[in-house]
């Protein structure tokens, strides 16, 4: 790939069968500083409510898959390789869990921050199954690095 030259999505589906795409947070502003966290290699991890992935099933993380996390204006920024996924209520979420999501500092902000998240989606139950996935960025289509 040239430097600073972003391929077009349907390329980089085509090198990725039966990779899912997903565009993180929700919110421009969010978006942006989840990317960069994933790009920065401080989010290796990462939550979304079951629920979710309700109306579209292939959608959910499979372990081993490939996906592509697209920014706000949908053009692919990240390839991620899944390592692990679990389910995890959100009332049974652990200190461990936190620190590989990289936008909180302790359990404590991470119940507030995922509270307003899920409750903007409508998804917030202290019971709520949320599933935990862990990855590794593979490919950043920025600026053109692979690992």
């Amino acid at each position: 790939m040239e430097y600073g030259v972003k391929p077009a999505l349907e390329h980089i589906l085509a090198r990725y069968p039966g990779a899912q795409t997903y565009r993180p947070g929700d919110s421009a502003q969010l978006n942006a500083e989840i990317i960069a966290l994933m790009r920065s290699g401080k989010k290796t991890a990462t939550c979304a409510a079951l629920a979710e992935f309700a109306e579209v099933p292939d959608a959910m993380p499979r372990v081993g898959r490939i996906d592509i996390a697209l920014d706000w204006n949908q053009d692919a920024a990240l390839a991620t390789h899944t390592l692990s996924v679990e389910e995890v209520a959100y009332s049974r979420m652990d200190a461990s869990r936190v620190p590989p999501q990289g936008e909180f500092g302790s359990l404590e902000e991470w119940r507030k921050g995922y509270a307003a998240y899920l409750g903007r989606g409508g998804w917030f139950d202290p019971e709520a199954v949320l599933v935990y996935e862990q990855f590794e960025v593979i490919e950043d289509f920025t600026n053109g690095t692979t690992s």
